[in-house]
């Protein structure tokens, strides 16, 4: 693929990915040692089986929502964690950094078109995106790079650990951190389709009820982060999940770090005190999603680190995405 214009866009920097050094022997890598900074306005060749972080610097979103600002550093946050994991995955998993988004002076719908732009090149270079947010309007210039990737014909589930619905309505047109998955619903019956949306985590606590209501309108279907935490649930929500798998072709997941309870999460724009627990039923759901073989692309919402608390929210997202691609 020849060269592609972005704006507001910053190459992968190498500058980022450094760390202690144990040994250059393949048992004593550490990401920093194998991640490689890739420019996807410049030609790119992506190998087969290769990840792609690309990181979305935005909380202009959040901030015309009330929320707490401070998101925009989510990326670099999780890539300052990430840079010193220890290599485990396969020799043929190659892993770049692409860089970053940057939304500027506000401009989050320039911003999110870009990431879209960006996201596409990816995908149609063989990659498999992992974006870093970021404020969870990262949702809508993600699903449209995914709904252009995969064509019209094909029907995308999207997976949102949240606890938010996210489906508000934007006011006088103004888009939010909250209202993506409703732009996408919009979108979608224009085209004569449905969206197609399973959030896993939702409180009651963080949602009015015409927020219900709204999701009930477009057919969505929504887990509670209190079933999540019943044990005597926990295997009907892994067959809700695979049911809601096989009836798509394809996914795009989203996870919003606030989703997790604070105590394991205090780093993000809004908390929720008795969340979802990262635990081993959690990553049974994720594991699901993961080895589907329907998964196109997936994001990491939220992470703010001027509320985080001895880095630990930027270290969970970090190992949601070792998980990932560690196996």
């Amino acid at each position: 693929m020849g060269h592609l214009h972005i704006e507001d866009y910053v190459p992968g920097n190498a500058l980022l990915w450094q760390g202690r050094t144990d040994g250059t022997d393949d048992a004593y890598l550490r990401w920093y040692q194998v991640v490689q900074c890739i420019d996807l306005s410049g030609e790119v060749k992506l190998s087969s089986g290769s990840y792609v972080l690309l990181g979305f610097c935005s909380d202009e979103g959040v901030r015309r929502n009330s929320g707490r600002v401070g998101a925009v550093q989510g990326p670099k946050s999780i890539r300052e964690v990430l840079r010193n994991l220890p290599v485990h995955h396969d020799a043929d998993v190659i892993l770049y950094d692409g860089g970053d988004i940057l939304c500027t002076e506000g401009r989050l719908e320039k911003a999110q078109r870009q990431l879209s732009l960006a996201i596409l090149q990816v995908l149609e270079l063989g990659g498999f995106p992992i974006v870093l947010g970021g404020g969870h309007e990262v949702t809508y210039g993600h699903f449209q790079a995914v709904y252009q990737s995969v064509g019209e014909l094909q029907k995308i589930g999207i997976i949102n650990f949240d606890a938010h619905f996210d489906l508000r309505k934007p006011v006088d047109g103004v888009a939010t951190s909250g209202t993506g998955f409703f732009q996408i619903a919009e979108d979608l019956h224009k085209q004569g389709k449905q969206l197609h949306y399973l959030a896993l985590g939702i409180q009651k606590i963080s949602n009015t009820k015409v927020l219900f209501d709204t999701a009930h309108d477009f057919g969505a279907t929504y887990i509670t982060a209190e079933e999540m935490g019943n044990s005597l649930r926990q295997e009907h929500i892994l067959v809700q999940l695979e049911q809601f798998i096989a009836k798509v072709d394809c996914i795009y997941m989203t996870i919003d770090l606030d989703v997790f309870a604070a105590a394991y999460a205090p780093g993000v724009s809004a908390t929720a005190f008795c969340g979802v627990l990262p635990d081993q039923h959690f990553f049974k759901l994720l594991h699901t999603i993961l080895n589907s073989g329907k998964l196109r692309s997936y994001d990491i919402a939220e992470l703010n680190p001027v509320f985080d608390v001895d880095n630990r929210t930027a270290k969970l997202a970090a190992d949601l995405i070792f998980k990932s691609v560690s196996g």
